[in-house]
């Protein structure tokens, strides 16, 4: 299956002097993305890459993302704009040989087959990581609750306890 943004690169192209690849989602690719990820809408998606070798068959992708995606407010309901920009870096290795190391502050690696190493997916992944999963719009504010003694489904039975 093909991703909805789709930038193969031959890692071989990946001199000692690393390599600059910059990816820019088109219309229709951030339209697919959007659908993917359960957003109303991508407006824009880029993501620079500085690609360089570390070892023999691994790679290091240091990128930066930029993105304007539409949200839903959890609080409202609202649908609004946001800015997602993100930098990092992802170790690419051969698919299946990928790490189990539980370290939170180890590298995520991503997988690549036959040589070709998908930038367009690298940076698809990194933008599901950068969303906000409970997205708020800058002028959402919580409703007030009125927590009153007074109140509640069971109130009615705090009185008839007292009357004995």
């Amino acid at each position: 299956m093909t991703p909805e943004l789709h930038r193969p690169i031959a890692i071989e192209r990946v001199g000692p002097a690393g390599l600059r690849v910059k990816v820019d989602a088109n219309t229709a690719e951030c339209d697919a993305l959007a659908r993917r990820m359960n957003l109303p809408a991508i407006l824009a998606f880029s993501c620079d890459f500085r690609l360089e070798r570390e070892a023999a068959g691994t790679l290091l992708a240091h990128g930066r993302l930029r993105a304007e995606v539409v949200q839903t407010c959890v609080i409202s309901l609202d649908d609004f704009t946001a800015t997602v920009e993100e930098r990092f870096t992802v170790r690419c290795v051969p698919t299946g040989e990928e790490t189990d190391d539980p370290d939170p502050e180890a590298l995520d690696e991503f997988g690549y087959e036959n040589g070709t190493l998908d930038l367009g997916e690298a940076a698809s992944e990194q933008l599901a990581l950068a969303l906000d999963p409970y997205p708020r719009a800058p002028d959402a504010v919580l409703p007030e609750i009125d927590d009153g003694a007074d109140s509640g489904p069971f109130s009615s039975l705090s009185d008839l306890k007292w009357r004995h």
